[in-house]
C-alpha cells in the first residue's frame, strides 16, 4: 500500500511538471516535437517490454481487427492530445491546459452514462452542472471558447473510454498506439528532412539530447502510475489525479508567469468547486459501498 502511494504519487508528479521539459523544446515547432514524442516513446516502450520479455501479445493484438480499430482510434485521440498540449506550453498557455485535466472526471462520468449505461448519482449530476456553470462564465468573461482545455478534456476522456473497453493494459495498449503513430511520424520527419526543415539535424548535441528524452519523459510517469494503481485503492486514484493539473497550473501562474485575472480566476474556483463535490460525493459514496 505504501509503495503503491509512493508509485502512484511520483507519477503524477512527474504529469504535473512535464511543462517544465516542454517548454525545453519551444524553439522548435510544435508538430516536430510531437513527432519525436510519437517516434521515441514506441522505441522506449520496445526497451521495457524487452526488459520485461512481455512481447508475446504483439502478434495476437496486430491480428485481430477489433483490437486495432480500437487502438487506432486511441492511437489519434492521443496524438491530438498530446500535440494541443505541447503547443499551448509553447505558446504560454499552460494554466488553459491544465483546465483539460480539471475538468476530465467529470466529463469522464458524463461519457460513462452516455455511451456505458453508467447512472449518474444526484452529487455527480450538482459536480458536471456546476463545472458547466464555471466552463461558461469563463467563456463569458474571455469572450471566447476556452478550447485548450475543452479539446484536451474531450479527447482524454473519449481515450479513457475507448481504453476501458480494450483488451491490453497500459503498458501494452500505450506501446500498440504509439507503434501505429510511429509510421506517420517517421514520414513526417523524412518530408521535414528532405525540405530543410528538420531542427533535429541543424541542433545542437543538447537538443537532440532533450528531444530524445521525449520518450523517457512519456513513459516513465506511466510506469509509475501504472504501478501505484495496482496498489491503492480506486477513490485514493481519484484524489491523486489532482496533482498533475495542480501542478500545471501553479507552473503557468508561479513560474511561467502567464497572464491569470481575477475573472479567470473566479472561473477557476468554480470548477474547484466543483471537483470538491466530485471527490466528495465519490468518497462518501465508496464508504458505503465498503461498509
Amino acid at each position: 500500500m505504501q509503495r503503491g502511494i509512493v508509485y502512484a504519487l511520483s507519477g503524477y508528479f512527474l504529469w504535473g511538471i512535464a511543462p517544465l521539459f516542454w517548454r525545453l523544446l519551444r524553439e522548435i515547432d510544435s508538430l516536430e516535437v510531437l513527432a519525436h514524442r510519437m517516434v521515441w516513446s514506441p522505441l522506449t516502450l520496445l526497451l521495457v517490454l524487452l526488459a520485461t520479455r512481455n512481447l508475446s501479445w504483439i502478434r495476437p493484438a496486430f491480428k485481430t481487427r477489433k483490437t486495432l480499430l480500437t487502438f487506432f482510434i486511441t492511437a489519434v485521440l492521443l496524438g491530438v492530445n498530446w500535440g494541443v498540449f505541447i503547443w499551448a506550453i509553447s505558446v504560454d498557455r499552460t494554466v488553459d491546459a491544465s483546465l483539460g485535466y480539471f475538468i476530465n472526471p467529470l466529463l469522464s462520468v458524463m461519457l460513462g452514462m452516455l455511451f456505458l449505461g453508467e447512472t449518474m448519482r444526484p452529487g455527480q449530476w450538482a459536480a458536471v452542472a456546476v463545472a458547466a456553470f464555471g466552463v461558461a462564465y469563463l467563456t463569458w468573461v474571455e469572450q471566447t471558447l476556452p478550447w485548450i482545455g475543452l479539446v484536451l478534456a474531450v479527447t482524454f476522456g473519449l481515450y479513457g473510454l475507448m481504453r476501458k473497453t480494450a483488451d491490453l493494459n497500459a503498458i501494452e495498449g500505450l506501446s500498440m498506439e504509439t507503434g501505429l503513430l510511429l509510421i506517420p511520424a517517421l514520414l513526417f520527419m523524412g518530408w521535414l528532412a528532405a525540405s530543410g526543415e528538420l531542427h533535429y539535424i541543424q541542433a545542437g548535441l543538447p537538443m537532440k539530447g532533450l528531444l530524445m528524452l521525449a520518450g523517457a519523459v512519456t513513459v516513465i510517469p506511466l510506469l509509475f502510475f501504472s504501478a501505484g494503481a495496482r496498489r491503492i485503492p480506486l477513490a485514493m486514484v481519484g484524489i491523486f489525479q489532482y496533482i498533475a493539473p495542480s501542478l500545471q497550473f501553479l507552473l503557468g501562474v508561479l513560474v511561467f508567469r502567464e497572464p491569470f485575472t481575477t475573472a479567470q480566476l473566479i472561473g477557476y474556483v468554480i470548477i474547484w468547486v466543483a471537483l470538491a463535490l466530485y471527490t466528495l460525493e465519490s468518497l462518501r459514496h465508496n464508504r458505503r459501498v465498503t461498509a
